[in-house]
């Protein structure tokens, strides 16, 4: 007979900003040096940077309001783990994991950090109801907190592996020569277009885990304001485009650059082709690599999944060069709703209705006229009642 895991008392609650240096000292402990939890240490800086910004942020609706959505785990009073998600689609249906943050170190053992992550987890599963599907990203040699998220319900969603472009394989596909007659900027106008082409791009069931809609392509006022101040503060640049296939309407083809300008981090690539459309493989990496010539000398990063292994076979072909291994779970909530009982019976329904008691006596009607004259009639009446026993008429005096 298998014991029950040991079940550890923590207090779980919203993230402040007095937590940040406890984190700090947490996730520097931590000896991962992955693509992953390098984004992770870097999105804590932000936090610890920009928190009062932030949090004015948070208060009203906006692309930046759930920005420090986190929850801390306290353990007699002392900092034991964090939890940081975040919203994956504009209808806030998907929430994504960016990160849990244990401390095995204060726990004293594997087994009560897993309690601990299993706890900040479900806390967010229960907390955040509009959230109906999770998703999170961890490094395939991530044992620890790849078993974490198994034991909470997770399953394997894709694989995905990340690519680097040296500054020399870049330099080689920017001389190349490249037909791409229908490439077009991206505004708003063109949202329907971008989600059919990421609609047809992927299995059904990573969409429906992703739920985009169109709304998702589609940037507001205070979006871009927000957007244009964040490139400003990291010196940095969006550079987006798509190809338009003229004869069937569509999108065939579409790559977006996050792009450093002061040359301390490498360029980040997205790209999305139609399925049908392969061969515009080699055309969009060459008009990425156009658009990067002109910037410090840096690598550029891409990911590719398993479901697109003909954009794998064309990152090997050219050489680039595999830098992390991850897998994309996923889970479903299910949140039950409370039941309640409709009683009438503490209603006044006297009081309720008052307003509608007349304010005067009624008019009366046909009927009840009749009714009111005719025991008058009977009363006032001179001839003597029927003798039952007797069946002879009265005679006429």
């Amino acid at each position: 007979m298998t014991s029950a895991p040991p079940q550890t008392n923590v207090t779980i609650r919203a993230f402040q900003y007095r937590d940040l240096e406890a984190i700090t000292r947490m996730v520097g402990a931590a000896e991962t040096n992955t693509a992953t939890s390098t984004e992770a240490t870097q999105r804590l800086q932000q936090l610890w940077r920009w928190y009062g910004l932030l949090k004015c942020l948070s208060l009203f609706p906006n692309p930046f309001q759930h920005s420090i959505s986190a929850y801390v785990a306290e353990q007699d009073g002392q900092l034991c783990g964090m939890v940081q998600v975040s919203p994956f689609n504009r209808t806030r249906s998907t929430w994504k994991v960016d990160q849990v943050w244990v401390d095995r170190s204060t726990l004293g053992g594997q087994t009560l950090a897993m309690d601990v992550g299993s706890q900040l987890l479900r806390h967010c599963f229960q907390t955040i109801w509009e959230a109906r599907t999770w998703i999170i990203e961890v490094n395939v040699n991530d044992s620890e907190t790849l078993a974490l998220y198994r034991q909470n319900g997770f399953q394997t969603l894709a694989h995905l592996t990340y690519w680097e472009l040296s500054p020399e394989l870049l330099q080689a596909l920017a001389e190349r020569k490249h037909d791409l007659p229908n490439l077009l900027p991206v505004g708003n106008a063109d949202a329907t277009l971008l989600h059919q082409l990421d609609t047809v791009s992927m299995p059904p069931l990573v969409r429906q885990v992703f739920d985009r809609h169109v709304t998702d392509f589609k940037s507001g006022l205070m979006g871009s304001m927000l957007r244009q101040m964040h490139h400003w503060m990291h010196q940095s640049e969006q550079a987006r485009g798509y190809v338009f296939e003229s004869q069937r309407k569509a999108a065939i083809g579409y790559y977006e650059l996050q792009l450093c300008r002061h040359g301390h981090r490498p360029h980040v690539a997205d790209i999305t082709v139609h399925p049908a459309y392969t061969w515009l493989y080699p055309e969009l990496f060459a008009q990425m690599a156009r658009v990067v010539r002109d910037l410090p000398v840096q690598t550029m990063r891409v990911a590719s999944t398993d479901y697109q292994p003909e954009r794998e076979a064309f990152l090997e072909r050219i050489g680039a060069t595999r830098i992390e291994h991850t897998l994309m779970m996923s889970r479903s909530v299910w949140h039950k709703l409370r039941e309640s009982r409709f009683s009438l019976e503490g209603l006044q329904l006297s009081e309720v209705l008052q307003g509608f008691q007349p304010a005067r006596q009624p008019i009366p009607g046909r009927f009840s006229l009749l009714d009111s004259i005719r025991p008058q009639a009977s009363e006032k009446s001179d001839t003597p009642p029927l003798d039952p026993g007797n069946t002879n008429p009265p005679e006429n005096s």
